[in-house]
């Protein structure tokens, strides 16, 4: 089976990844395919930091890859963290993002969001760009102990628990980047 890089060393990413695209390709991490550097995100939009990482790998190895950028969208913070989503609060510190993130909704009424994943792939010579989103609302308060990021605050529309306090099964099904994927896939199967 052809092996597709996906640039990237997040486990959860990976496995997700994995799930859904394994019968089609063995897709490996950067760590798997020997790849040891960072991969650059110094773009103002989620969609260019996902292209520019791909571009990037892809320079260095030669490798057919795709790469993802997530991004947590908020309404009443005009569309913030988002390309942030990962350093909002100046680190990678997923409790400390989620802790600004709540000080900074304090006393707004409106906390719809949404969650998006851009995947940018270089595949058999073709560029493909897809989007996958969910939207929902900011909890009040950091609930449940699965997922990784932002899970512990992002409720789903049609459901009452966040991300984290949902089964995995459930939260793959309908994710943003789970969507993303779906769309990637059926990218992959159309160019053959």
């Amino acid at each position: 089976m052809k092996q597709l890089v996906f640039a990237t060393n997040n486990a959860h990413k990976l496995e997700e990844a994995q799930a859904i695209l394994s019968d089609q390709f063995v897709v490996l991490s950067l760590n798997d395919a020997g790849f040891s550097g960072d991969l650059p995100e110094t773009n103002p939009t989620i969609r260019e930091n996902a292209i520019q990482k791909m571009r990037f790998y892809f320079e260095a190895s030669g490798k057919d890859c795709f790469a993802d950028d997530t991004g947590l969208e908020v309404e009443a913070l005009n569309g913030k963290p988002g390309v942030d989503t990962a350093h909002y609060s100046g680190s990678r510190d997923a409790q400390a993002n989620m802790k600004l993130l709540l000080n900074n909704l304090q006393g707004t009424i409106t906390r719809r969001a949404r969650f998006v994943t851009v995947i940018a792939a270089l595949v058999d010579g073709q560029e493909i760009v897809v989007e996958g989103e969910v939207w929902g609302t900011i909890a009040q308060k950091i609930s449940g102990n699965g997922g990784f990021g932002y899970d512990p605050l992002f409720i789903p529309e049609g459901y009452d628990q966040t991300f984290a306090e949902l089964p995995a099964s459930v939260k793959n099904t309908m994710s943003h980047r789970a969507r993303a994927l779906q769309l990637f896939a059926a990218e992959l199967k159309r160019i053959g």
